[in-house]
């Protein structure tokens, strides 16, 4: 009896070969939940392909999207989330993801790759588009002469210790000291349940930039679809004042600070290096061992200062397809071309900038 019931049970352990062709769909609300679990298990799969972008962008900026799944046999085997941006100004682009630094395909198997980039190539060359761009971590098209890539931008990862010590002195002496002066001055972190003070902390970083700013209600949007993988941490002096805050994603076992700013104060107490290592050590509590300080652009302040953290800078080859344009994209602010924009708009009133920021940059992604 015992052997009958063992081989019962081994059989129903035992994988199910897919036996079905593939087929590819749009993911409706009624997918999400199973688009999710495929995401969470897939291991190329980031927390920009996670279903709640999809609501994010649509309802904070207007903007058309595209989720495209591959199933076999009722599973998913790969997704790909796309995003359309359509611009005079700045152009007209199918995305993998606009206002996400990750992005592209993530999929169990060549067969199901191979069906989302046509699936993208059928629905780039549909609506005219200029390009079609995807933000990997690697090439996913490296022998494919159709696609290119350029040196733009690179990403900051390290791996943490769950030892504060140990995470404090792999700090580089003159940013560990930044961190150290923040302590002594009693600096406290606080996370909270609303943008409010890290919008206030983020707008008026932006403006100085020269830079414009994402609506408030795609933070407030973020921090409600995602959760508790979306954090905002605020930075208080001793007596309440505001010195900055981040909004950081938590995903696997990594920590995403993704968006920040600091006021005036922050520069005389230290504040950001105090924010980023109250945020490492929050991270490293919650079982974080891998610090992603996100992407930058070559040549960069904050390129600079992640590089002062000790973090090595890794190329990121984002990659695009020419459709009804002729050369690459070139929308960031090193472009010549942008630098008198940039000049005046760092000279506009902070709740003039606020109330026109959002109307530029739904356009940039």
């Amino acid at each position: 009896m015992n052997s009958i019931i063992e081989a019962a049970q081994a059989q129903r352990a035992a994988p199910v070969l897919a036996t079905g062709p593939l087929t590819l769909h749009l993911m409706q609300p009624q997918d999400a939940s199973r688009w999710d679990a495929f995401v969470r298990a897939c291991p190329e799969a980031t927390f920009f392909h996670l279903s709640g972008w999809q609501k994010v962008i649509q309802q904070s900026f207007g903007i058309k999207t595209w989720f495209y799944y591959v199933e076999q046999d009722g599973q998913i085997q790969g997704v790909l989330p796309l995003a359309e941006i359509k611009s005079r100004l700045f152009g007209h682009a199918l995305g993998a993801m606009p206002f996400c630094v990750y992005g592209g395909v993530a999929a169990l198997g060549d067969q199901a790759r191979r069906m989302l980039d046509e699936a993208a190539h059928a629905l780039a060359t549909k609506l005219g588009v200029g390009h079609l761009e995807y933000r990997g971590m690697q090439r996913a098209h490296p022998d494919d002469p159709s696609w290119h890539t350029k040196e733009l931008y690179v990403t900051f990862r390290k791996e943490i210790s769950s030892d504060d010590e140990t995470n404090l002195n792999a700090i580089p002496r003159k940013q560990r000291a930044m961190v150290r002066k923040g302590i002594k001055l009693g600096l406290k972190a606080v996370v909270e349940d609303n943008v409010e003070r890290m919008f206030a902390a983020y707008a008026h970083s932006v403006l100085r930039l020269g830079t414009p700013v994402f609506p408030k209600r795609y933070f407030a949007l973020l921090q409600q679809t995602f959760g508790d993988e979306c954090e905002v941490r605020t930075i208080l002096t001793e007596d309440g004042r505001l010195v900055a805050s981040v909004l950081s994603f938590y995903w696997r076992d990594e920590v995403v600070p993704y968006y920040g700013g600091g006021t005036d104060l922050a520069r005389e107490v230290a504040g950001n290096d105090y924010m980023y290592w109250s945020l490492m050590q929050a991270a490293a509590a919650r079982g974080c061992r891998i610090f992603d300080f996100g992407r930058s652009k070559l040549g960069t302040g904050a390129y600079d200062f992640k590089k002062n953290w000790g973090f090595t800078a890794e190329p990121l080859p984002y990659e695009y397809k020419l459709y009804t344009s002729s050369k690459l994209p070139d929308n960031n602010p090193l472009n010549p071309k942008y630098q008198l924009f940039i000049k005046m708009w760092k000279k506009l009133p902070l709740p003039v900038a606020n109330f026109l920021g959002p109307y530029i940059v739904r356009n940039l992604g």
